[in-house]
């Protein structure tokens, strides 16, 4: 037999791996990105503004980390913090799904709004975060925008907002709804007093929150790549009983059939709106804004 040709058997020494080897790299270390599939060094990933510096994708961001990138420096303050989710429908398991919630998120609720500057330019902010419940819009979220809304009309001043959010709030029933009708009369206010909106939509906006605020602005903007709609790509497909195009939904999408204005990447996003916002001051200049304070 073949094997009696070769009698001597030879040892390799096997090389067993390093369990504790493991354990000794630190958490977050590195990232992959989800589109092209680069391992990425966490500090790398935060110079671009959590975007890949390879095929430019958005990873997603937190409401304190999108307020950072955005704003000058300590120039936020924030407001109606103390606002607070209730259960009004005794919806089962709502409160321990809320409590759940702000451990992992740090948050109080799925928005963080405020006063700040961008290019010394005063203006309101409104930021999503979709680890909050998916960022879907309750009475407190609506609450909040509404207030952020008015104040800028009010103090003169523009207002931005960053959506993120998988819709209306099912626990919240009717009061969730609610919101969609409270926010848009309030930007209605806002612009009959001629102030300025801009809204932002961020990865994923969907639902009730598309079909009211997040696409109200004067001028509408997203990141690239957002995946922004009101229903789901397969209840539309069955729904109307046709297949729907790849790019469906998608900010680039929605910007070539005039939904948008502009799609504009993150990195640019702060310039972006200093420009803006320095085309609507009285002066060009950021004093030509009477200020909240």
């Amino acid at each position: 037999m073949l094997k009696d040709l070769f009698p001597k058997k030879r040892k390799f020494a096997t090389i067993s791996p390093n369990q504790g080897a493991k354990d000794r790299v630190p958490e977050g270390l590195m990232n992959k990105c989800k589109r092209c599939g680069e391992i990425l060094l966490s500090r790398e990933l935060e110079k671009n503004v959590k975007t890949c510096p390879h095929c430019g994708y958005h990873f997603s961001m937190t409401a304190p980390e999108r307020i950072d990138a955005t704003l000058d420096e300590g120039s936020f303050v924030e407001f109606d913090a103390h606002l607070l989710t209730g259960d009004p429908l005794s919806f089962p398991d709502y409160p321990e799904k809320v409590q759940k919630a702000r451990e992992m998120s740090g948050l109080d609720e799925a928005i963080v709004s405020g006063y700040g500057t961008i290019a010394g330019f005063p203006l309101y902010i409104a930021v999503m975060d979709f680890r909050f419940i998916m960022g879907s819009m309750g009475s407190v979220v609506g609450e909040r925008l509404a207030r952020t809304v008015e104040r800028a009309t009010d103090d003169g001043v523009p207002v931005v907002i960053f959506t993120v959010s998988g819709g209306a709030r099912m626990q919240e029933g009717i009061f969730s709804l609610m919101q969609m009708a409270k926010v848009s009369a309030a930007l209605r206010r806002h612009a009959d007093a001629g102030r300025l909106y801009i809204a932002v939509c961020t990865n994923p906006t969907t639902g009730g929150v598309t079909a009211s605020f997040a696409m109200q602005g004067d001028l509408n903007l997203a990141e690239p790549g957002a995946m922004i709609g009101f229903a789901g790509r397969r209840i539309i497909e069955s729904t109307i009983r046709q297949q729907l195009p790849e790019e469906f939904q998608t900010a680039e999408f929605l910007l070539e059939h005039g939904m948008l204005d502009e799609v504009v990447h993150r990195k640019d996003m702060k310039p972006y709106l200093a420009t803006v916002l320095a085309m609507h001051s009285k002066r060009g200049e950021p004093n030509g804004h009477r200020t909240a304070f």
